[in-house]
């Protein structure tokens, strides 16, 4: 068998495989398996006295796989280095280039922005060499977070607790989240009314209308006094008068196309999926997935970017697809430029289907369930995206009766436009339709119905409003979001309660530390400025070594006092309020990796623990003995177990309620849904209503 004269390096297997198929028998694709090359874990690994050069080795465990790479490269004519479009992918070529000792300045260097037979063979017609800006970016980001991490974290460990971390983004992350919850404490609730009514005209169809003001005023209601003062007013036995009409038309647009940031907030709050398991999903769309006869196909483009630009080709395809399933009033002739967002690197097309005509319909039967309802999102987010606008008739309609003046607001769809394929979950449409009311027509008052109610304080944080908290504030990009949010939840610094990030006592105590000693790394703007001196050195404006020497030196002189000032921080024990049941001394609660535990008091000389635990009052449906317990996983995930665990090994995601099924017996549960919890049977015999 002839020795295959092109050797391409990727990083995964997947990939690999995939364009291998694409390439023909000239061509052996290989992976590195992701970085072969970093900072050693067990020093610092920067040289401060010759302009912070980086000490990378090799990584441990890629020994057989460096060994590989070269046996392979040996026996090639050409090497080309096809790492993902990025600067992460730029730096991973540029490390297997010195592993192998090619020229960095050969043109080798092979990139395409989706994992599609035309966009492969196109881009091996046009290789490139290594830019070496985009490398000296993710240098500076590295050896920048490098110094951060391996300086302030053994602080933490000597005074804190061991095993705690800080870094740039994830101490910024960290300060969202509790300044937020300072925000919900130190929220004061403010009283106010609303004085909602119900209108009828002659016989016809009853609509509501909301209170708006009196005497030509728009008048907000503070007190019940307010109200009071307004229904007095009012004269039940007298009709109101139709004082003004105005009726519009409305355009709403679609939504641009994902970029990184915002496929991860819209799967959060659609498909429940955390940053991780998006990416995770979005990179094996990526790299390719086996479609049968037609092979392995990347089905999405490259899912790293914070652009919502696209192709020419994409659009051509997108337009010609609507004209023959939807029609031509559905695509749009003229599309509106998206804008980027702020400080956006533009250096990738946005998250799109690589080919519109692969209908998540006809992938139902290739994709697992996970795989299909993101490409879903995918496909009907970009499709939406190059369709015409969804167009609605408005009305407003005034009432008025000894100066109190009412309004009510109707729309009623005229053309579906875009909406006929995709409503992001943050802009669904109710539909209102009023009566037809012209100014001097009158309208009886059917009832009133006054409310009290008080002002809210912020919400905490989601994984989605955090991503987009990080991304609107500059700070981040979009390949580090999902491992951000990943540390602080790893390190106990949040934890989740429902859907929503809640500080500990840990991630506080952390947060107090950095914001006194070391205020820019929690400084949003600092940070911001950084990413964009980032951006800065990729596109050949700025050097590196001069970027982290302007960051290092004031953080070195913070280091300094830090290291003297920060006193060693007490995480008491709480008394759990019972005794060691193996040496009778009294039981304490402890601070753990996964949150708080139940620990003897006498530890390390007895080593008991328990599992902080909540009874919820129900008898174990599987062993009758034991009771339900409420209990976490190392997710932090709520699961129901029983208290005679190992003895009995009955455990649900799902809470019994303590009643059994009245068809086939099994133990019911309540089991949120949308919109509230439903008592059903697993089975699927029986279920009661949703209750809210």
């Amino acid at each position: 068998m002839a020795t295959k004269k092109n050797l391409v390096i990727v990083e995964s297997p997947a990939k690999a495989k995939t364009i291998e198929k694409y390439l023909g028998r000239n061509y052996h694709v290989v992976a590195s398996l992701g970085h072969i090359r970093d900072l050693p874990k067990s020093q610092m690994g920067i040289d401060f006295d010759h302009d912070y050069q980086p000490k990378y080795i090799s990584i441990r465990g890629k020994g057989d796989v460096i060994k590989g790479l070269k046996a392979a490269a040996k026996k090639a004519d050409h090497v080309y280095l096809a790492a993902d479009p990025d600067r992460e992918g730029e730096a991973i070529a540029w490390h297997v280039s010195h592993i192998l000792n090619l020229d960095p300045t050969a043109n080798n260097r092979v990139v395409f922005n989706e994992i599609t037979k035309n966009a492969v063979k196109d881009a091996f017609k046009e290789p490139r060499s290594i830019d070496m800006n985009l490398v000296d970016a993710q240098q500076a980001r590295r050896v920048l977070d490098r110094i951060v991490g391996y300086s302030i974290s053994p602080i933490l460990w000597a005074k804190v607790k061991k095993g705690l971390s800080a870094g740039r983004v994830q101490s910024v992350a960290l300060k969202l989240v509790i300044d937020r919850e300072r925000e919900i404490k130190a929220f004061i609730p403010e009283e106010y009314w609303s004085l909602a009514a119900e209108f009828q005209k002659g016989r016809g169809k009853k609509f509501a209308a909301n209170f708006y003001g009196y005497d030509g005023k728009k008048q907000a209601l503070p007190d019940n006094a307010a109200v009071q003062a307004v229904l007095k007013r009012i004269d039940r036995q007298q009709p109101f008068d139709v004082t003004k009409v105005t009726k519009k038309e409305r355009k709403r647009f679609p939504a641009a196309p994902f970029t990184t940031s915002s496929m991860q907030q819209e799967a959060n709050r659609r498909l429940n999926y955390k940053t991780r398991k998006t990416m995770m999903i979005a990179q094996q769309l990526y790299e390719g997935i086996n479609l049968g006869k037609e092979g392995t196909v990347g089905l999405i483009t490259y899912m790293r970017t914070d652009s919502t630009r696209i192709s020419s080709v994409a659009k051509h395809e997108a337009a010609t697809y609507l004209h023959e399933t939807l029609g031509e009033a559905y695509a749009a002739t003229k599309l509106r430029k998206n804008k980027n967002p702020e400080g956006a690197q533009d250096a990738h097309e946005a998250i799109r289907p690589s080919s519109v005509m692969r209908t998540p319909d006809s992938l139902k039967e290739i994709l697992t369930r996970d795989q299909l309802r993101l490409y879903s999102l995918i496909w009907s987010r970009f499709l939406a995206s190059q369709m015409t606008p969804a167009v609605y008739d408005t009305m407003m309609v005034q009432l008025e009766q000894n100066g109190v003046i009412y309004r009510a607001n109707g729309s009623q769809m005229k053309f579906a436009g875009f909406t006929k394929i995709y409503q992001s979950s943050t802009e669904e449409q109710k539909e209102n339709k009023l009566p037809d009311l012209a100014v001097g027509d009158q309208a009886d008052l059917v009832k009133t119905d006054p409310e009290q109610h008080f002002t809210q304080p912020p919400a905490r944080y989601t994984e989605a409003s955090l991503v987009k908290a990080l991304e609107e504030n500059g700070v981040g990009r979009p390949s580090t979001y999902a491992p951000t949010i990943d540390t602080i939840q790893k390190r106990y610094y949040v934890k989740l309660q429902g859907k929503s990030f809640e500080p500990t006592e840990l991630g506080e105590i952390v947060d107090n530390l950095i914001e006194e000693f070391f205020p820019d790394i929690v400084n949003i703007d600092f940070t911001a400025k950084l990413e964009n001196d980032l951006d800065g050195i990729e596109a050949g404006q700025g050097d590196w070594v001069k970027v982290v020497d302007q960051y290092y030196r004031p953080f070195a002189t913070e280091l300094k006092t830090a290291e003297t000032q920060i006193e060693k921080v007490q995480i008491k024990d709480e008394p759990a309020g019972f005794d060691c049941d193996i040496c009778g001394a009294p039981m304490v609660i402890k601070m753990g990796r996964f949150g708080k535990f139940y620990a003897c008091s006498r530890f390390p000389d007895c080593r008991n623990t328990k599992a902080i635990t909540k009874e919820i009052g129900v008898e174990c449906p599987k062993c009758h003995q034991g009771q339900v317990l409420e209990r976490k996983s190392k997710k932090n995930r709520i699961f129901y177990g029983c208290s005679r665990y190992p003895e009995c090994d009955f455990v649900s995601w799902d809470k019994p309620v303590g009643r059994d099924c009245p068809v086939c017996q099994h133990y019911l549960v309540d089991k949120k849904v949308k919109g509230g919890h439903q008592i059903l049977c697993p089975n699927g015999d029986y279920q009661e209503q949703v209750q809210k």
